[in-house]
C-alpha cells in the first residue's frame, strides 16, 4: 500500500484501498518513558479531517505524559483482563482466585474480550454484556459480573493505561435493593438482644463485628496478639474458616483499626472469662490463641455458630432480618451517615475508595438528597 503524505501534517497520509477509494491514515513516532522509538499508527479513515482529528488526540496524549494510553490503545479487553489476573491473582485469595478466572473465561471474555480496551463505550457495554447476561442470569448475579468487571477496569486506569472507568454509573435491570444491614435505632434493639439472650462469646463477637465492619472470616481469625488494649486498636492479619487460617482477602484488608471504650471494656471482660473457662479445661490462655471459644469446650468457635445464633435472635425477637455479614454493611452506612469521608470508610473496612462508593452508591445518594434539601432550607431560612 503506498502512502501519500498530506500537506496539513507530516504524519498524516492518504492511499487508495483494494476498491480504489481513497482513504487516510496517520503514522505518528514518539519515544516512551524510557527513551525508547515508538510508533502508533492507524487507517481506514474516510476524510482527512477524521484522520487529523485522530493524530491530533494521539500527539495531545504524548505531550501530557499520558504515554502508556498511546502504547495501548490498541489493547484488547481479552488482553488486559489477562494481564490483571496474572498480575494480580497472588493479591486475592483462592476463592476469588477461582471467581474471576470463571467470570473472565466464561462471560466477559465470549462477550467483550474482541472490544479494544480504550474503545468500549457505555452503551456497547450495556447491550453485548449486561443485556446478554440479563437473558441467563439472575440480576443478583449479573450484578456480582458487572462488579468484578469494574475492578478490572479500575486496575487498568490505576496503571494508567486508559484515563477512567466508564461503567460506573450503571443500574443493572431488576435490581435487588439493598436491604442487609440496620439503622442505629435497629442496631442497638439487636445488640440488646443479644446481650440478653445469648452467651458472652456470641455477643462479644457480634458486638465486635458491629463496632468494627470486621468480616465474619475476620473476627474468627484474630488472636489475643492482634488487640492493642493500651492503644486501643485491632490489627487484622488473618481470615478464618472451615478450611482453616489464611491471609485476609486482599492487600487492603490488612489494617490496624481503633476501637471505642465500649468494645475495649467488652474484650477485657471477656479475656477473664476466657482464662477461666480454658483452665475449667485444664488449658492456659494463650495469647497466640484465637479470641472466640466454645463454652462447651474451649476450642476455637466455628464458623456456622454466627448463623445459628442470627437466626434465633430473628425468630425469638421479631427484629429485621439481617446477617452476621449485614453488620459490616451496618457499620460502613452509619459511618456514611455520620458524613465520614469515604477514605477513611475505605481503610476501616480494609476497601478501597471506589468499592465503597459502588457498595454504598443508596447511602450516598440519600446524603445527596438531604444536601440539595438543606441548600434549599438555607436559602428560605
Amino acid at each position: 500500500m503506498k502512502l501519500h503524505k498530506s500537506k496539513k501534517d507530516n504524519d498524516l497520509y492518504y492511499y487508495f484501498n483494494a476498491k480504489n477509494e481513497k482513504m487516510w491514515c496517520y503514522r505518528y513516532r514518539f519515544y516512551d518513558a524510557l527513551g525508547k522509538r515508538k510508533e502508533k499508527s492507524k487507517q481506514g479513515f474516510k476524510s482527512e479531517k477524521d484522520a487529523y482529528r485522530a493524530l491530533l488526540e494521539v500527539k495531545a496524549s504524548v505531550l501530557n505524559g499520558d504515554v502508556k494510553q498511546v502504547e495501548n490503545s490498541n489493547l484488547t479487553v481479552s488482553e488486559w483482563l489477562d494481564i490483571w489476573f496474572e498480575t494480580h491473582k497472588s493479591d486475592w485469595k483462592i476463592t476469588s482466585q477461582i471467581q474471576r478466572e470463571n467470570a473472565i473465561k466464561y462471560q466477559m471474555k465470549p462477550l467483550l474480550g474482541k472490544y479494544k480496551l480504550a474503545e468500549l463505550d457505555k452503551t456497547t457495554y450495556k447491550r453485548v454484556f449486561i443485556n446478554e447476561l440479563m437473558k441467563k442470569y439472575e440480576p443478583s448475579t449479573v450484578r456480582l459480573f458487572h462488579r468484578l468487571f469494574k475492578v478490572a477496569i479500575n486496575a487498568a486506569v490505576d496503571s494508567e493505561i486508559i484515563p477512567r472507568n466508564r461503567f460506573l454509573k450503571i443500574t443493572i435491570p431488576g435490581e435487588e435493593t439493598f436491604d442487609n444491614f440496620l439503622t442505629a435505632e435497629e442496631l442497638k434493639a439487636f445488640l440488646a438482644a443479644v446481650k440478653k439472650m445469648e452467651n458472652i462469646t456470641n455477643y462479644s463477637i457480634i458486638l465486635l463485628l458491629a463496632y468494627t465492619g470486621l468480616r465474619k472470616g475476620e473476627a474468627l481469625g484474630l488472636t489475643w496478639n492482634d488487640v492493642d488494649f493500651e492503644n486501643k486498636s485491632i490489627t487484622v492479619e488473618r481470615t478464618r474458616d472451615k478450611k482453616g487460617a489464611r491471609a485476609p482477602k486482599t492487600k487492603n484488608s490488612y489494617r490496624t483499626i481503633l476501637i471505642d471504650d465500649t468494645l475495649l471494656q467488652q474484650l477485657k471482660l471477656y479475656r477473664k472469662w476466657c482464662k477461666q473457662t480454658m483452665l475449667s479445661f485444664g488449658k492456659r490462655l494463650s495469647d497466640d490463641d484465637y479470641i472466640f471459644i466454645s463454652y462447651q469446650s474451649g476450642t476455637s468457635m466455628g464458623e456456622n455458630t454466627l448463623k445459628y445464633v442470627f437466626d434465633r435472635i430473628i425468630k425469638k425477637t421479631g427484629l429485621k432480618t439481617v446477617t452476621p455479614h449485614g453488620l459490616r454493611h451496618t457499620h460502613a452506612t452509619i459511618l456514611i451517615g455520620q458524613r465520614i469521608p469515604v477514605k477513611v470508610i475505605a481503610e476501616r473496612l480494609g476497601n478501597t475508595p471506589q468499592m465503597i462508593l459502588d457498595i454504598y452508591g443508596h447511602s450516598f445518594k440519600a446524603l445527596e438528597e438531604e444536601s440539595v434539601l438543606a441548600f434549599e432550607q438555607a436559602l428560605n431560612f
